[in-house]
């Protein structure tokens, strides 16, 4: 019943038929993304190739990140909520993809299998994980730059996160983090603490307003 009120009011919206919808979307998205930049790994290299990387890689998490809180309308805990299950969905849309079609193409580099120890399987704990999350805080973001009747925008969302993320992994160089360096593999990873600055930040904001 509560599902159905929010869906009336038009926002927040969870019924469980959009949420297998856009997890399936979501799904096929990520899988196109993925192919990519598997495809980008395989056949670039130097400059050419990390550029094209970091596109590719802005570009996914924005969607992954952005669209589970658009499609839902996320404006609360319940929206947000219904937005981080788009999020973990998708990742077993993508996870079906992967094991059924992107693992027998033989895109995957043997830099995947070597961090890996040898097997694909590797990331799929961590997609489960980073997917679940990025909707969460992307939704968080996208909900609280609706507090003063604006609507919610992916380009701002990215732009904050991005700004956080360079700063992070920024830090993390300087000061020697573990594995850190001035390297894209450093600022892809700083993305998640990135966006949780981000989603702090923005959350601030929304308490001055």
């Amino acid at each position: 019943m509560s599902a159905v009120a929010e869906s009336h009011q038009g926002y927040d919206l969870g019924d469980i038929p959009l949420i297998v919808r856009s997890s399936i979307k979501l799904g096929i998205i990520t899988a196109i993304v993925v192919f990519a930049f598997s495809l980008v790994s395989r056949y670039l290299g130097g400059t050419v190739e990390v550029a094209l990387e970091a596109i590719l890689l802005v570009a996914g998490v924005a969607l992954v990140a952005g669209l589970p809180a658009v499609w839902t309308k996320a404006r609360t805990g319940a929206g947000i909520a219904n937005a981080a299950g788009v999020g973990l969905g998708a990742t077993v849309a993508f996870m079906a993809i992967d094991v059924i079609l992107l693992q027998r193409i033989g895109t995957y580099t043997n830099r995947w299998l070597e961090i890996g120890g040898g097997s694909n399987w590797w990331y799929h704990p961590v997609w489960w994980m980073a997917g679940t999350y990025l909707a969460w805080m992307g939704a968080i973001i996208l909900a609280n730059q609706t507090s003063d009747n604006d609507s919610p925008s992916i380009p701002r969302m990215m732009i904050t996160a991005v700004v956080f993320s360079v700063v992070v992994g920024a830090a993390a160089a300087i000061i020697g983090f573990p594995g850190a360096a001035w390297s894209f593999p450093t600022f892809g990873i700083a993305l998640l603490p990135g966006f949780a600055i981000g989603a702090l930040f923005s959350t601030m904001g929304r308490r001055r307003a």
